[in-house]
């Protein structure tokens, strides 16, 4: 029995080797229909890397023969399934306008679109293949608007909008921590604008309101009364959006303050005019 075991395994050994060095005797030397005909046999059993080399060998011979359409559609596949996305979501985009009246054209169009979103990297590194992802699946929804795949691209969609919120609200943050006020300010109300209905919109609103009490608390005199004025209109914005909101004990004692701030900037303006 043992060496049964032993035969079959150097016999797969040995299987596995001429496999092997038939592949690369077609790579290299084989004709274009060997090596169309290999690439193929390899894509159907799921040997995606080794098809990839091969369709790019013979792809020059076939463009704009009736086997490229086949070609490009595999090729595209076989870098999904490998989880190369950013190649993948190029050769769907190159099948999807090389071949507009394919059979495939709808699967490759989501695909695309998938690529790109598999693609989208955390949120904290820079976001082009995000927006890209975000376009490609708007596109998609446009064009295909009863599509099997509708639900799951607006899902993707709505996570990559999150996505992006979230860089945009953590920049902001950052720039309060770091007592920047007046970018923290101008990266809340970016965030607000360019993403309207956030899920961090309470939380953004209340920390622009935190700046611009900073703000105007540690401003210097000639900008003092403009500043905490600011202030105090930021936080009627915030407390009418979110008269529930948790903050809203903690920023009303802080309105108070500012408002008490106020008060003397103003009353030491009026007796400095009087002198």
């Amino acid at each position: 029995m043992q060496k049964n075991k032993i035969y079959i395994f150097i016999l797969l050994i040995a299987i596995g080797v001429s496999s092997c060095s038939e592949y690369q005797k077609v790579l290299n030397k084989g004709t274009v229909e060997k090596q169309y005909e290999m690439a193929t046999k390899l894509y159907e059993i799921q040997k995606y890397n080794k098809a990839i080399q091969l369709f790019e060998k013979v792809t020059p011979n076939y463009r704009g023969k009736p086997q490229m359409e086949r070609i490009q559609y595999m090729i595209a596949q076989a870098h999904y399934n490998t989880k190369q996305y950013t190649l993948a979501a190029y050769y769907f985009d190159k099948f999807v306008k090389n071949y507009p009246k394919s059979s495939k054209i709808e699967e490759s169009a989501y695909l695309s679109a998938h690529s790109y979103y598999k693609a989208s990297p955390i949120f904290s590194l820079d976001q082009k293949d995000t927006y890209e992802a975000i376009n490609a699946l708007q596109n998609f929804i446009f064009k295909y608007p009863n599509s099997a795949n509708i639900a799951d691209a607006n899902k993707y969609v709505k996570e990559l909008t999150y996505k992006l919120e979230k860089k945009s609200f953590e920049i902001a943050k950052q720039y309060y921590h770091t007592t920047d006020y007046i970018a923290a300010i101008v990266a809340f109300d970016n965030l607000l604008s360019d993403h309207l209905g956030t899920s961090y919109k309470e939380e953004a609103l209340y920390f622009k309101f935190k700046a611009a009490y900073e703000l105007g608390i540690n401003s210097y005199i000639t900008k003092k009364e403009e500043r905490i004025t600011n202030a105090l209109k930021f936080h009627e914005r915030f407390k009418r959006g979110f008269s529930k909101s948790e903050y809203l004990k903690e920023t009303e004692k802080l309105a108070i303050e500012l408002t008490e701030e106020l008060k003397a900037v103003t009353a030491l303006k009026t007796q400095t005019n009087g002198l």
